[in-house]
């Protein structure tokens, strides 16, 4: 009968970076960038290659204050390398995840053995919140590899005799992190447990430590200035008032005071212990009952590798926690440390009944999942009509990712870390490589922009009324548009008196927007893409209320590349 200990005795970094690989790369280049977040950053990237501009992000024709650009970046140089933004925008996340991944194999070989490395590799690998921001293009993968860096260098200088090399990588990395988001000084919260853990070392350490200590600093700012000069030069000579506000507001209000008063995503203090560890965090979470007992003993027994990565992965959760803005991904840095914390009792745990038995109930569930969503479509018209084009037997998908999660439990019931993982491997792949080609025009509005195409006269004007920046990606002509934070109402008023003003003018918008100032029927229905219908309309069919109107905004230009 098959059971778990080939899986708990493997050791190969070979097979580790292969299965990575192999899941995180599926689909690459099948899939468009997706709402709400990857279309603006690959759009800023594509940009940043046509427009020559790499220092100020840029969406649209409109600077994007929010973010540094450092991931953007990245999307950019893979666009460059592969000539695809289908492709080029999930590059840093796969890059990151495969690197994170490999930092997690080497620390868990180090500190305990071969075997333990393999299996932390392979835990975070199969943590479904670090899966998922490794196949998304979203900030937080490539921060977790920098912050994941950052600890890495300081557990090989605190518990692997490293020398200062590594205290400094430390520091130099949660500088890398911070000009990717202001969260890459997490890394540092490591150093609090350390207080105690190297109470001796401290004591003891001489003059030249501590010059050596406060160097650490320095290379965080050395990190940070790598972007932070050439921007606050660059604002500076330029006199700008538009570059000065977005120096102020990525300096301070996107850190700071997103930080300690957030104005979006407001949660409870409670909301990662009770919304998203339990099910971003499985199959770890489902062992956290023990895996917290078995802590405990570690650290009543002095054991330094659990103390400084407990003791990060707490304080970590509670930095998350204390801020009033919450998003489920913010966490995901945690991860890392959550597989390294779990991979040396996994063997333990598994000789016990109940943690193997939830783990293959997860394994059995998902497949009753599966097969019952696929069957909810293969038989509930309403739904498959809400859920819109997916093709010729959109259940079909469901029911062999089913049939297969069943399969490989039935046959792997012996073995229940071998039947969640690799149950949670073929749902990656069939999700990735064939549910999300299906998802793909739902979830895109390429077909909208091709009618809008279709309708307006290449020599005529269209402006985009409500900023998606997924509009001007799929976008085959020029647009003009208004800023993101413009109100609805403005922007409605304001696109009635800019199609009033000259002749060969058209409106594409969502249709709240539109019906405000414009006769929904005297307008073209393109399309229903995320969760509304795009209108198109000419100036015939503006309202009285809003004929008349005098434009007092100049919407920004943007002309799509090749």
């Amino acid at each position: 009968m098959v059971d778990d200990r080939p899986l708990l005795s493997q050791s190969s970094l070979g097979w580790l970076l292969l299965t990575a690989l192999v899941v995180l790369a599926a689909g690459l280049g099948l899939r468009d960038p997706w709402p709400a977040d990857e279309p603006r950053f690959a759009l800023i990237a594509k940009e940043m290659v046509e427009s020559g501009q790499w220092l100020f992000p840029m969406r649209g024709g409109e600077i994007y204050p929010d973010k540094p650009p450092l991931f953007m970046w990245g999307i950019a140089i893979g666009y460059l390398l592969t000539g695809s933004i289908k492709v080029a925008f999930l590059l840093p996340s796969l890059l990151s995840g495969l690197l994170t991944i490999l930092l997690v194999w080497d620390l868990g070989r180090r500190l305990w053995n071969p075997a333990v490395g393999f299996m932390a590799g392979l835990l975070l690998l199969f943590t479904v919140q670090f899966t998922l921001q490794a196949k998304t293009a979203q900030i937080d993968g490539l921060v977790t590899f920098f912050i994941t860096l950052g600890v890495y260098g300081f557990v090989r200088f605190l518990l692997c005799g490293g020398g200062w090399r590594w205290y400094w990588l430390g520091w130099f990395a949660a500088g890398l992190g911070i000009i990717t988001k202001g969260v890459g000084l997490l890394a540092l919260l490591i150093l609090i447990p350390a207080l105690w853990t190297h109470r001796d070392r401290i004591r003891t350490a001489t003059r030249a430590d501590w010059l050596r200590g406060l160097a650490g600093p320095l290379c965080m700012l050395l990190a940070i200035s790598l972007w932070l000069v050439p921007m606050l030069l660059a604002v500076a000579q330029s006199g700008d008032p538009v570059l000065q506000a977005y120096r102020d507001n990525i300096l301070l209000r996107q850190t700071v005071t997103r930080y300690a008063n957030a104005w979006h995503h407001v949660k409870p203090f409670w909301y990662y212990l009770t919304a998203v560890i339990p099910l971003f965090w499985l199959p770890l979470s489902l062992l956290l009952p023990w895996l917290v007992v078995a802590w405990r003993r570690a650290i009543l027994g002095q054991d330094k590798r659990i103390i400084l990565l407990l003791g990060y992965l707490v304080l970590a959760v509670l930095f998350f926690s204390l801020s009033p803005g919450k998003r489920g991904v913010y966490v995901t840095p945690g991860t890392p440390a959550l597989a390294l914390l779990a991979a040396p009792f996994i063997a333990e745990l598994l000789m016990r009944r109940w943690p193997g038995r939830l783990l293959g109930g997860v394994g059995w569930l998902l497949g009753i999942v599966c097969i019952g969503g696929g069957l909810a479509l293969a038989f509930s018209a309403k739904l498959a009509t809400r859920l819109g084009d997916l093709g010729p037997a959109p259940w079909l998908p469901l029911l062999a990712m089913g049939g297969a999660l069943l399969l490989i439990n039935a046959l792997l019931r012996r073995a229940p870390l071998s039947a969640i993982l690799c149950s949670l491997a073929v749902g990656w792949l069939i999700y990735s490589s064939w549910i999300t080609v299906r998802l793909n025009d739902m979830r895109t509005p390429r077909e909208v922009m091709t009618l809008a195409a279709e309708r307006v006269p290449l020599e005529d004007e269209l402006l985009l009324a409500g900023f998606k920046e997924q509009h001007l990606l799929f976008s085959q002509q020029p647009l003009k548009h208004y800023s993101y934070q413009m109100p609805d109402e403005q922007q409605a008023r304001e696109a009635a008196a800019w199609i009033a003003a000259a002749p060969g003018r058209w409106v594409l918008g969502a249709a709240d927007l539109m019906e405000r100032c414009f006769e929904p029927d005297r307008m073209d229905n393109l399309g229903n893409r995320h969760r509304t219908d795009w209108l198109l309309a000419r100036a015939y069919a503006l309202k009285p209320v809003c004929m008349g109107l005098t434009p007092t905004t100049v919407p920004f230009s943007y002309t799509p590349g090749p």
